[in-house]
């Protein structure tokens, strides 16, 4: 009895999730990612976040909801009081320095090593040297990109995107567009090692809720060889999930596969190699149909009802052990009444004189 009263009770104050199929109606809708990936052998000063769709949205070198930690190997994050070091200081705010040869409409002045480089992009020449360019001393970016060689980075954040097919990837080299094309500057990093190895801490595409699993999560990729293209074909399928106090949650699973190609960097300078060194997740499904998962609870109506039929139960299985026990008495009895039975004396009055004091008719 204590063991049904205490299955009942936990099944009362426990939940119980109910799935059905749904239509998806929220197309129109923006998806959110949430990324926690870390870079094993590449520094954050080498990477860039971008994402792109079928319909002609971009984001390029993507920096806000998107945080990079730069850790030494051991998984301890690096200072970053050297880095946040203000370099304008003694400096004249008005200055307008030199862009090298580079200046437009847009860049008429370049006061930073990254606006020098941006300017050369945009006239889509070719910066030589770091070295020669003032600016870039005196950030100390080309020794800055050498000190930082051993470090891993991690990248983690929200992107938010439309929900057509398209993909997201982090890769070396400041991105840009060029003519309409997206583009990586990987000039300076060809003298670096670029090992893709990296793990996938999180990816999930909406809120987490109870029911969901995400099938890269703590997911680790070791690249066997440098500048390799690592790509994560997912399949989205939308669910919706209701809480007890009746909120709606709207989130996404999602099915993977997975490839991976070495990219030799001077045939895809000269194209004739498509891809780019990176980690790249392709949107490339989103299905019509959808879960939807409701969790919901035991009324008191049903578990009032579970105990009574608890008590039932208890009180049929001893009711009719006792039934038993007595008709087989009366019949013994009655055995012995006529004479059909014999035992011995002394034995047959004790046990008999114990008996009838117990039942009664």
């Amino acid at each position: 009895m204590t063991a049904l009263f205490v299955a009942e009770l936990q099944f009362f104050l426990g939940a119980s999730i109910k799935e059905k199929l749904l239509m998806d109606t929220t197309r129109s809708e923006l998806l959110d990612i949430y990324l926690d990936i870390t870079f094993h052998n590449l520094p954050c000063d080498y990477l860039s976040v971008d994402a792109m769709d079928v319909s002609g949205g971009q984001q390029v070198d993507v920096d806000h909801n998107i945080k990079k930690r730069r850790l030494k190997k051991d998984g301890t994050v690096v200072s970053e009081d050297s880095k946040n070091k203000d370099i304008s200081d003694g400096l004249d705010p008005n200055r307008c320095e030199s862009c090298y040869g580079a200046e437009s409409s847009e860049h008429k002045c370049c006061n930073t090593c990254e606006e020098v480089r941006d300017a050369y992009r945009v006239k889509a020449g070719v910066l030589e040297s770091l070295g020669s360019i003032e600016q870039c001393k005196r950030e100390g970016i080309a020794h800055r990109l050498e000190d930082t060689k051993n470090e891993m980075c991690n990248v983690q954040g929200t992107l938010r995107v439309s929900k057509v097919s398209g993909n997201f990837h982090i890769s070396p080299g400041k991105s840009f567009q060029q003519n309409h094309a997206h583009v990586h500057d990987l000039k300076f990093l060809q003298t670096f090692p670029l090992n893709l190895t990296h793990t996938i801490n999180r990816l999930s595409f909406g809120e987490f809720v109870p029911t969901q699993v995400n099938p890269l999560d703590n997911h680790t990729f070791v690249a066997k060889e440098l500048n390799t293209m690592r790509q994560y074909y997912t399949q989205i399928v939308p669910m919706r999930y209701q809480k007890i106090n009746e909120e709606v949650v709207l989130s996404n699973q999602y099915s993977v596969t997975y490839h991976y190609k070495h990219i030799d960097l001077g045939k895809a300078a000269r194209g004739e190699q498509s891809g780019l060194p990176g980690m790249f997740c392709y949107l490339r499904n989103f299905s019509s149909y959808g879960g939807s998962n409701r969790t919901q609870t035991i009324v008191y109506s049903l578990f009032n009802r579970s105990l009574c039929d608890c008590w039932r139960c208890f009180y049929c299985r001893w009711y009719y052990r006792f039934l038993l026990f007595y008709n087989s008495y009366r019949a013994f009895q009655k055995k012995l009444e006529l004479g059909k039975v014999k035992l011995r004396l002394g034995t047959t009055k004790s046990r008999n004189s114990r008996l009838s004091g117990w039942f009664h008719e």
